[in-house]
């Protein structure tokens, strides 16, 4: 974990973050396991993500009324979800 998730757990109560060794502590088998399905899920989010933003109106500044941004989300993550049914 980097440092730019130090005290999110305080913001956000529901955040995961991996486990961490020290020197004097190492990572035991069922923390390394922890933390490989902790990032394969974040992965999988990450993947989803990336997929969509190849629509402009997610990867740059949004300039419209923001009345309509939530509609045009839920439209964009329906298409997303038609292409993978």
């Amino acid at each position: 974990v980097d440092s730019g998730y130090q005290g999110i757990q305080q913001t956000h109560a529901n955040s995961q973050l991996p486990k961490k060794k020290t020197k004097l502590k190492p990572l035991t088998k069922a923390d390394k396991k922890a933390n490989r399905k902790l990032s394969s899920k974040r992965v999988t989010n990450e993947h989803v993500i990336g997929k969509l933003k190849c629509f402009k109106i997610l990867s740059c500044r949004y300039r419209n009324r923001r009345k309509r941004f939530g509609l045009r989300v839920n439209l964009i993550s329906a298409i997303y979800n038609f292409e993978l049914g």
